[in-house]
């Protein structure tokens, strides 16, 4: 009898495990933030689950929080701007999509500086951290490549008062 309850939960346990370790590998994945370039969504202290399934079923979209990874062996987290084919500037202070000014109401000040047109490649993103003015993003890094991206991020899950769903 003690064998079978011994084996019962050695299975359930492995089985859970293996579950697990599918699930972090290809569905979702814990990712720390580091650095304030996404304030005042994201403070700088938080840790998101970041959804790596989404995008081999749909495109990413407008305002979508992304990880990617960068040159610098670090992964960073932006907001999606521009997707392929847009033509994204920056002058007094805003941000234009297609030659139309974006209403972001996740920025806190205005940009200083400017970005000549810039047409975003096919198979790349344009993104901005949402503290522009304090941000190393795709008006330095250049165009992010689809195969860099690691996922949406779709939920705060710590520090326990920041608990939110990001993916709206």
């Amino acid at each position: 009898m003690k064998k079978n309850v011994v084996k019962e939960w050695g299975t359930a346990i492995v089985s859970a495990l293996i579950i697990a370790a599918v699930v972090r590998l290809f569905f979702f994945a814990p990712y720390e933030v580091l650095g304030t370039s996404m304030y005042p969504t994201l403070d700088g202290n938080e840790l998101l689950i970041v959804n790596k399934f989404i995008y081999k079923v749909k495109n990413p979209a407008y305002g979508d929080i992304i990880v990617f990874h960068t040159n610098e062996k670090r992964d960073f987290v932006k907001r999606v701007i521009g997707l392929p084919n847009d033509r994204i500037e920056i002058h007094e202070g805003s941000v234009f999509r297609n030659g139309k000014q974006l209403k972001e109401e996740y920025i806190s000040e205005k940009i200083l500086g400017d970005l000549d047109e810039t047409v975003v490649p096919a198979g790349k993103l344009f993104v901005l951290g949402d503290n522009r003015n304090n941000s190393k993003d795709s008006r330095i890094i250049g165009s992010v490549s689809m195969n860099e991206v690691v996922g949406r991020a779709d939920v705060i899950v710590l520090p326990l008062s920041r608990i939110d769903l990001l993916a709206k």
